[in-house]
């Protein structure tokens, strides 16, 4: 159990109520669901309050290859036999950690299917395989999280499976407030810091007009993180702004005058 500790804490610069009322989902072992952009800080949320709690956290980045069995668990072929290896969700029931299903949409739907006894009054989970129902231990609590900008009709949540969560809504902060975060995060000075969300302001602006989404946060403490390693400002917002979002000739243009005009 003490392996998923988190021992530090995880810096999370609140914008809302949503660590008193996380706290308050928490205290009833309410499941919590997460929706918000690419590197808006779901995940770094979800490390705080579990380091917060006190309570250990089992994560999983779900993807379209992940099975049932990748969840609960499966036997396993060893020179002494079979044996049975607790998958994480698994794990996370028996210990009472807060289990973290990052990126739900990714999983199949028939894999998602296993958490629905977790998420209401019965709090089990059935191993079929190895004929075992397991209680769930009282400190246990699901989390889950996905970007609804990337919702279509092959993936999304089905309501069966959404109405079983509480939910917050994650956004990109107002500006002064991400300023805040790069500055902290990188160590770059406030100005800078400043500079760097105004390109990021420019290039959501263009979500849906050209890019499928906007410069992340995470995107914004890495630029901040390659100015503070001596790359020119320029340099650093080209590679760490503009190239990992599109490979469009005239986006990249338009985000490359925007850079050199903050810049100038």
């Amino acid at each position: 159990m003490t392996d998923y500790l988190i021992r530090r804490e995880p810096f999370y610069q609140p914008w809302g109520n949503e660590v008193g009322l996380y706290e308050a989902a928490y205290a009833a072992r309410l499941p919590v669901m997460i929706k918000g952009p690419t590197g808006c800080g779901k995940s770094r949320f979800v490390e705080h309050m579990a380091w917060k709690l006190g309570k250990p956290l089992i994560t999983v980045a779900c993807n379209e290859d992940m099975t049932a069995s990748d969840l609960v668990g499966r036997y396993l072929l060893d020179a002494d036999g079979t044996r049975w290896l607790d998958g994480p969700l698994t794990m996370a029931a028996r210990i009472g950690a807060i289990c973290y299903l990052d990126e739900i949409v990714e999983a199949r739907q028939d894999t998602t299917v296993v958490i629905h006894p977790l998420t209401d009054h019965r709090r089990t989970l059935p191993l079929d395989k190895k004929g075992e129902l397991i209680e769930a231990h009282p400190d246990f609590q699901l989390v889950i999280s996905y970007n609804p900008g990337y919702q279509s009709l092959v993936k999304d949540l089905k309501q069966s499976t959404k109405q079983r969560f509480t939910a917050f809504d994650f956004d990109y902060p107002e500006a002064t407030l991400e300023a805040g975060i790069v500055a902290t995060e990188s160590g770059l000075d406030r100005d800078q810091a400043a500079r760097l969300v105004k390109i990021a302001h420019t290039a959501r602006h263009l979500k849906g007009h050209g890019l499928d989404e906007g410069i992340s946060t995470r995107l914004l403490v890495y630029a901040a993180t390659l100015i503070q390693r001596g790359v020119t400002p320029v340099d650093a917002c080209r590679m760490a702004l503009v190239r990992p979002i599109t490979d469009d000739a005239d986006i990249r243009t338009t985000l490359y005058h925007a850079i050199d005009a903050v810049f100038a």
